[in-house]
């Protein structure tokens, strides 16, 4: 009796064995699918991120040439004399007589500095230097190389 019983529990237990073992693969099969389901909409979510900068980046070269372009026909705006002669007076006068008025400014104060150094009694070879230093040079240097060499290069492409 007892072989019986044993016998129809045991034959119970390994016919249950491999469903149970089905069921636990499924459930692995399910856990595994899911985690490659998370992993495929992080790719997705990552591949659209990426596709916004790319529209983004296009959308700012877009404009960025828009800006370029304009600010090139503005330019070249300005260069064309208007056919009114006062104005093409004034507007070919502005930038000599903001650098003659500078430059005018920049001299007195120059000066003043120096008169100033001579009358607390310093002499000629220490006012003077003190007065004008590297920065002054290059200052001047930057004033007369825009003046004078922008001619040789307008000479040069054919524009004066």
């Amino acid at each position: 009796m007892i072989e019986t019983l044993l016998g129809g529990l045991l034959g119970g237990a390994f016919r249950l064995a491999p469903e149970l073992l089905k069921w636990l693969d499924r459930q692995g099969e399910r856990r595994h699918e899911l985690a490659m389901q998370d992993k495929a909409l992080e790719f997705e979510k990552l591949r659209g991120a990426q596709r916004m900068a790319e529209i983004g980046a296009a959308g700012d070269a877009a404009f960025d040439t828009g800006a370029i372009e304009a600010l090139r026909q503005a330019i070249g705006a300005q260069g064309r004399p208007s056919g009114m002669r006062w104005a093409d007076a004034l507007s070919t006068s502005v930038r000599p007589v903001i650098t003659y008025s500078l430059m005018g400014l920049y001299c007195a104060v120059k000066a003043a500095s120096t008169a100033m150094a001579l009358r607390t009694g310093a002499g000629w070879e220490t006012a003077v230097p003190r007065a004008w230093s590297e920065a002054d040079q290059a200052l001047w240097a930057g004033v007369l190389n825009f003046w004078f060499l922008s001619r040789v290069w307008e000479r040069r492409d054919g524009r004066a």
